[in-house]
């Protein structure tokens, strides 16, 4: 391998894990390291991160990952990030230390200040600005509540002595020495304080949350310059000039690049992308209209569907369950049954994304027998996924789009039974590409765009190359059968949660 060949090192701060992976200029995977870290969960419905671990462990991988690229005789010459978004984090300009713990984006403590803002006829203001729907998922309630609740927070925010960011923010800001406090538009759209339409931070927003702006990153887009790592972080300082939202990215790197392209992506929760292209197009079904990206300031908008818990359901038979010891052991349970029983879990567990927005709803099994065991939980805890898949894809066909098939991408999609049963269930054509872990790779095009590595969407739309194509199998009346069975679940679990 040429010494000199130019790399990319994409760092992907996920919701249970961060990874980095390093691509050379054809889009391989040269080296890669991941890590694990701890979730938090104070109370009902509260999820956080100590904001250390996003840092530490962020920082790990990516020297593991950068030492064996040069080990392997290459030059890394740009970093593309990409992160969890609306996770929240605010942090003392001075001292670089966070303030609070990390609130991630699954929380829902600010549920009653959400409630008493939509009651005051506040959301369709936001939605008409944002694209977005009044919800603890965003970050803004998030922000409001830690000023509210940290002693003296509110105060030094108002001096100009804090920083708000999401999670990209952070690392930008740990990763430059605390010399750059900067997001991209993707992260920005998520928060419910930017304007989509200006492209700006949104002076009533700020003050329907009550939020000061001294508090805010400056806004760059996807394919910029965010700085270089500050020295003793690596052996050369490296340029940061990818950033955007994990969902972003994802689609980014699965070459959605066309209006009506789509995918989803299955990490912790499940999120469908449709490119609109430079219309901002305003959902009838309670989809989020989002930045997809932003280059050389040209905006192009997606339609999002957004499901809180997808592998983390998963992740729940294997840790709290115990019904699994690993997350690919869940394949061969659920290919051992011949069906699912009549048994239903709704995987609430931080209530119910889209197109519901209900985040007062818990999880629920639903048909249990005598008969029902580990083995049926653990299959009807991945047809749950399938069938939110197929909520947001009904919700997207009424608001008139019709794809042809469907791209996936992330940790679940290894499971040959998972996107059979996927394919199934849309009687879609369902796709996976070659590289599985598009987000980092996302995030590596369009740092490789600023690096001139790589060209624009169209050179990079010929990287791209399915691995497996899934078709339907399942006859029509059985379809409707499975799906039938799901809302009837679904709505006994609004139900009880009442």
């Amino acid at each position: 391998m040429n010494g000199q060949q130019p790399m990319i090192l994409a760092l992907d701060q996920g919701t249970t894990s961060s990874r980095a992976i390093v691509f050379d200029n054809r889009a391989t995977v040269i080296a890669q390291a991941q890590q694990e870290f701890p979730q938090l969960y104070p109370g009902d419905g509260m999820v956080e991160h100590r904001p250390e671990d996003l840092w530490e462990v962020t920082y790990r991988v990516a020297r593991m990952a950068v030492r064996e690229a040069i080990d392997r005789g290459g030059r890394i010459a740009a970093l593309g990030l990409t992160n969890q978004r609306e996770t929240t984090l605010i942090w003392d300009r001075d001292t670089g230390e966070a303030i609070h713990n990390a609130i991630v984006w699954q929380d829902r403590r600010t549920a009653g200040l959400c409630r008493d803002m939509k009651a005051a006829g506040q959301e369709p203001e936001i939605t008409k600005r944002t694209g977005l729907l009044l919800d603890p998922y965003f970050s803004a309630s998030k922000i409001k509540w830690i000023l509210d609740n940290v002693d003296g927070a509110r105060e030094r925010a108002k001096k100009g002595k804090l920083a708000f960011g999401t999670v990209d923010s952070y690392l930008i800001w740990k990763l430059t020495g605390g010399r750059v406090h900067a997001t991209d538009a993707t992260n920005a759209s998520r928060t419910s304080l930017f304007n989509i339409h200006s492209q700006q931070w949104d002076e009533e927003l700020l003050l329907m949350f009550a939020i000061p702006k001294s508090l805010l990153p400056e806004v760059r887009d996807c394919a910029a310059d965010y700085g270089v790592t500050a020295r003793g972080l690596f052996d050369e300082a490296i340029p940061i000039s990818g950033v955007a939202g994990d969902q972003q990215a994802a689609a980014f790197g699965q070459c959605c690049f066309a209006p009506g392209d789509i995918k989803s992506t299955y990490g912790t929760g499940c999120f469908m992308l449709l490119n609109t292209g430079a219309d901002a197009v305003t959902s009838q079904n309670r989809l989020l209209t989002t930045v997809g990206y932003r280059l050389k300031g040209q905006v192009s908008y997606a339609l999002e569907g957004s499901i809180f818990v997808a592998g983390a359901a998963v992740q729940w038979l294997r840790d709290q369950m115990k019904f699994i010891k690993t997350a690919p052991d869940s394949e061969g349970v659920a290919r051992s049954l011949g069906d699912n029983a009549g048994v239903y879990l709704v995987p609430a567990f931080t209530g119910l994304g889209a197109p519901h927005w209900q985040p007062e709803v818990r999880g629920a099994l639903f048909g249990m027998t005598r008969a029902t065991g580990q083995a049926e939980i653990v299959r009807a805890a991945l047809e749950s996924v399938c069938y939110q898949t197929a909520d947001l894809l009904a919700a997207m066909q009424q608001d008139g789009v019709a794809p042809g098939r469907l791209k996936v991408d992330g940790g679940m999609v290894g499971n040959d039974w998972v996107l059979q049963y996927l394919s199934d269930i849309l009687g879609l054509e369902v796709s996976r590409p070659r590289v599985m872990e598009t987000t980092a790779l996302g995030a590596a095009f369009l740092a490789g765009i600023k690096a001139g590595i790589f060209g624009g969407p169209e050179e990079i739309g010929k990287v791209w190359q399915q691995e497996q194509q899934f078709s339907p199998a399942m006859a029509e009346l059985e379809r409707v059968r499975l799906l039938s069975g799901w809302q009837r679940a679904v709505n006994a679990a609004k139900v009880f949660s009442e």
